[in-house]
């Protein structure tokens, strides 16, 4: 049996930050349903994207980007791992050791959560995965 078929259900609900009801009656409503869309275009809450966020920062500086891509995009999906996409505007001298650390303290920061960093750097190769993550993933 697979492992998903032991997870037990949970009802899922839209929890909005509270500024953003305060800001939809000044929102038209296209406005308003593409606002709504984008905050719920990943399953991490606010606290787990900016820990994560921080840590990539605390590892790389301010000149990285961080993209969520993968099965967390999709809301109707349950569990999964967190695939990041770590793009850094600087060679890197080891990609494999800096992949793996950002994974486990990530990782230690998610309770245990199985996360996979794909690095992008202008000295490593661009592979197909790469522009997939570029294009579809979303920034945290």
């Amino acid at each position: 049996m697979p492992p998903y078929a032991l997870a037990r259900f949970e009802p899922r609900a839209t929890i909005l930050p509270e500024a953003a009801l305060h800001s939809a009656p000044n929102l038209a409503l296209e406005a308003w349903a593409e606002r709504l869309a984008e905050m719920n275009t990943m399953r991490l809450t606010d606290s787990q994207r900016q820990t994560i966020r921080q840590l990539v920062t605390d590892e790389l500086g301010s000149g990285s980007t961080v993209k969520l891509f993968g099965s967390r995009l999709d809301d109707s999906a349950r569990g999964g791992d967190i695939d990041l996409f770590v793009e850094i505007d600087a060679p890197v001298e080891h990609p494999a050791q800096l992949s793996a650390r950002l994974s486990v303290r990530i990782m230690r920061a998610m309770h245990g959560r199985k996360v996979d960093v794909l690095l992008s750097a202008p000295n490593l190769n661009e592979q197909t995965i790469h522009r997939l993550a570029r294009e579809q993933g979303a920034f945290l």
